[in-house]
């Protein structure tokens, strides 16, 4: 599980990103995905991509392989998808933005 800074007990790994509006940072459990395993990504919304390519940098970061990502909704005006060009992604529904 990735989450917002300051989420997750224990020792952390943090990858920093920035927004639209500012910095943020996400945080994985330290030791929790092991170096070349392979990840899947899944999460709610993907409108700008800074938060999912911020996602892929942290699990390439601790030595793992994104093979993909998936959203429930994209915003697709936004561009999210062009952040993400290295991995294959999928959308269930799309808005336009």
């Amino acid at each position: 599980m990735i989450r917002k800074r300051g989420k997750l007990p224990g020792a952390t790994v943090k990858q920093d990103y920035s927004l639209e509006y500012g910095e943020d940072s996400l945080e994985i459990r330290d030791g929790i995905i092991e170096p070349g395993q392979s990840i899947f990504i899944l999460d709610d919304l993907l409108a700008t991509g800074g938060t999912a390519e911020a996602a892929v940098k942290l699990i390439s970061g601790v030595g793992a392989l994104v093979v993909g990502a998936a959203f429930l909704i994209e915003l697709n005006g936004l561009g999210g998808r062009s952040r993400l060009k290295t991995i294959p992604c999928k959308s269930l529904i799309t808005y336009p933005a």
